[in-house]
This record gives C-alpha cells, structure tokens and sequence, in this order.
C-alpha cells in the first residue's frame, strides 16, 4: 500500500478498536485475548516506527565490532546478513576475546544498545527506565 490508510493508521485504529470497543464490553478470557492482540499491534507499530533506525544503529554497531561492510539494500538480505555478523560476533564472544580490555567494553555497548532497542519496541516503558539508570 502506497497512499493512506497507511499502515501505521490500519494498526492505530486494530488497536483503538480492541482497547476502546472490546476490551471494555468483555470480560474474562475474551478480554484478556484482546488485550493480547491489541499489545501484539502496538508493537508492531512500534516495530515498523523503529525498523529501519533499529537495523542501522545494529549494522553500525557491528562495523565498529568486526569491521565495516556495507549494508545490503533489502530488508531480508538485512536481516539474514546481521544473523550472520551477529553468528561471527557470537563465535569472538565465545574464543574469550571479549573477557577484558577495551573490545569487551565495546561488545558491552553495543549489547546494551542493541538490547535497549528490542526492549523498547516490545515494552517502551521499561526501556525508558532503564535509559535512565544509565
């Protein structure tokens, strides 16, 4: 879809209708799967709102890490590419090479990031706290 509704509004208005029609008019199990289903679209808005800021700040990550590579031009082939460097980050986790000295305090960084991200598109809330921590 190119024009309006766009997306994001399909997902709002799933959301508004599940929090504001159902939600309020059930009770139990009903309710509770309705809520459910409107925190898997909100996070979903949140995801796609995010994506391509979350998939950049990783892929840099990784260059300062492993060494710079370009990022490919399409989504899948971003995805199946970090699965990768994340795979070769994970093996020089495992050789130790991250157990002291300056790499270990930059792998903790990145971790952090990365990890903070996630969090805040699955729960925005606590993600913010733990900004704050920091």
């Amino acid at each position: 879809m190119q024009d309006r509704p766009t997306y994001d509004e399909l997902l709002e208005a799933v959301a508004g209708y599940l929090r504001d029609d159902v939600m309020p008019n059930t009770q139990g199990r009903l309710s509770f799967h309705a809520r459910v289903a409107m925190n898997v679209v909100e996070m979903l808005r949140r995801e796609l709102a995010t994506m391509e800021e979350h998939l950049a700040r990783e892929w840099d990550g990784l260059d300062h890490l492993l060494g710079v590579e370009p990022m490919p031009p399409r989504l899948s082939n971003v995805r199946e590419a970090l699965e990768r460097r994340n795979e070769a980050l994970c093996d020089r986790i495992r050789k130790g090479e991250a157990d002291e000295g300056p790499w270990r305090l930059a792998v903790l960084g990145h971790l952090r990031t990365v990890t903070l991200d996630k969090l805040a598109v699955s729960n925005p809330a606590l993600a913010e706290e733990y900004r704050d921590r920091a």
